[in-house]
């Protein structure tokens, strides 16, 4: 599913973000992304969808060489990705169900198909019943949760997220960290990066140690 070799990024003026990093994951494999704050992480999952490009060797996702691709190639891999964000990213001037719905407005699903994905993705993480209602209403971790229900609206096989849980209470952490571990139960690919190592030991999931840009 996931496949990096010999990958490095270095940014203008020469700093040097990743180095050598090879590592894969299968399909429905679990995996946590572990390091420290400037160790590289967000740099590495970036290059998963083409947000970033590396700089040398392969990203190789779904089959496809990432960084080969089109710019108008891009929006198809991303349609089999979702994306979780720390800050989450989510428009407070919608509600909930509009923030979960925005991935399926330019899909090709009928209306009625879209909405009932919508609000099965809002079922599957909790917050039936506040479709509804404005993100800021919600809790940090609820927020979150409406963000996770946005990244998997449409199925996508793969699913990455950037420190979910740095800002959450650890009961709303271990509860975010349980909806990801639901979605790799039905097969989706689980990809977390996160500094918080006593999450990580409760789950049973591949862990990717990153120091300082390198694999460890």
């Amino acid at each position: 599913m996931v496949s990096f070799s010999a990958v490095a990024k270095r940014y203008p003026g020469g700093q040097e973000a990743l180095t050598d990093v090879s590592f894969s994951l299968q399909a429905g494999e679990l995996a946590f992304l572990i390091g420290r704050s400037g160790a590289g992480k967000s740099t590495l999952l970036k290059l998963i969808p083409a947000i970033e490009r590396p700089t040398s060797g392969s990203v190789i996702v779904g089959g496809q060489n990432v960084g080969a691709l089109k710019r108008g190639a891009i929006p198809y891999l991303r349609r089999n990705i979702g994306l979780v964000f720390q800050d989450q990213k989510l428009l407070y001037d919608r509600s909930v169900y509009e923030n979960v719905m925005l991935p399926l407005t330019f899909s090709s699903h009928a209306p009625r198909e879209a909405a009932r994905r919508a609000r099965a993705a809002i079922d599957k993480v909790g917050l039936a019943g506040r479709e509804k209602a404005n993100p800021i209403e919600l809790s940090g971790g609820e927020q979150q949760r409406v963000a996770i229900a946005r990244a998997v609206v449409n199925r996508p096989s793969l699913l990455i997220a950037d420190e979910p849980t740095a800002n959450l209470d650890a009961d709303s952490a271990a509860r975010v960290l349980d909806i990801f571990v639901a979605f790799r139960q039905v097969g989706v690919t689980v990809l977390i990066a996160t500094h918080d190592l006593s999450l990580v030991e409760r789950y049973a999931g591949k862990i990717l140690r990153l120091e300082q840009g390198r694999i460890a």
